[in-house]
């Protein structure tokens, strides 16, 4: 297709969107609608994972040396915590002092019952170590428990698979929420365009008689639907802002962002919800329109 040929149906295209103005406020209104379902859903998600990969790296592994272990041994334990940076977010090593000084504030009034407890005999080295992902539990652990000198190494299991099959249930039901929504859509868009394609069925006979090809007939349509969903993406993308935007202030106002509860900021947030609402809207405007015309109308 010609450059001028594709000018002319970009023309033709906006065109059929002014001519037919309650087409257009109800199509745009119906995609809209869809892309604020849509952009709710992600954000419900990304929050949700946020939530649980910060929650997830909160049950640490406890891994417990040896009481003869050597420095040597330790230092072979944090020299692979400091490597594993695709799996461990962080590690403290506690010395026997350390951990003893942890007892007692613990026990708060009653830490004079350790007053003359020898800690570099009975208290081994540990170390807290925090996860980047619960998934990574399993394997951080074997490995760990492989290294010499390492005597117990203690984690929540239950809390990490549970955090990991939740994980991955969250993801699974946004993937199918947006199929859905995006399957509704197409069918309710095109079911809009087919009014629009009736309206101009003389014209598209006349073309056809003339010699029009039936790519030349169609792309109009699909242009007309894809500014519309255009339209309904920035329209969606600037009410999502402002509505996330308000209820992030509300919910964050006393709650620290070091929180487990704590939201991602809409800083985070607002360009995926664009492009998802660019992507989305744009695909299903077009498509549906793309449908409609394939469908309803012989050329």
């Amino acid at each position: 297709m010609s450059a001028r040929a594709f000018l002319t149906s970009l023309r033709e295209g906006i065109q059929g969107i002014l001519r037919h103005p309650l087409v257009t406020i109800a199509s745009v209104t119906t995609i809209l609608l869809m892309l604020l379902l849509m952009s709710t859903f992600f954000i419900f998600s990304a929050n949700a994972r946020f939530i649980m990969k910060k929650v997830g790296q909160q049950p640490p592994i406890e891994v417990y040396m040896k009481l003869n272990s050597s420095e040597a041994e330790r230092t072979a334990v944090l020299e692979y915590l400091t490597g594993a940076t695709d799996h461990v977010l962080s590690n403290q090593m506690m010395s026997p002092e350390q951990n003893y000084q942890r007892f007692r504030e613990n026990l708060g009034t009653g830490s004079s019952i350790l007053d003359d407890f020898d800690y570099n005999t009975y208290l081994p080295y540990t170390y807290h170590v925090q996860l980047t992902d619960p998934g990574y539990a399993d394997e951080v652990v074997m490995r760990l428990q492989a290294l010499p000198g390492v005597n117990k190494v203690m984690q929540e299991s239950r809390v990490m698979h549970f955090l990991a099959s939740a994980t991955r249930w969250v993801n699974i039901g946004t993937a199918v929420a947006f199929v859905v929504l995006f399957l509704i859509s197409l069918f309710i868009i095109s079911n809009m365009v087919r009014i629009s394609v009736y309206s101009r069925s003389t014209e598209i006979f006349i073309m056809k008689f003339v010699g029009a090809t039936n790519g030349y007939i169609r792309l109009p349509y699909i242009i007309e639907g894809a500014v519309v969903g255009l339209i309904s993406a920035l329209c969606a993308w600037g009410i999502t802002h402002l509505a996330y935007d308000r209820i992030f202030d509300m919910m964050m106002a006393k709650v620290s962002t070091s929180s487990f509860y704590a939201l991602v900021p809409i800083s985070g947030l607002s360009h995926w919800v664009l492009i998802v609402c660019l992507l989305c809207g744009v695909l299903i405007g077009a498509f549906g329109s793309g449908i409609a015309v394939r469908k309803y109308v012989k050329v």
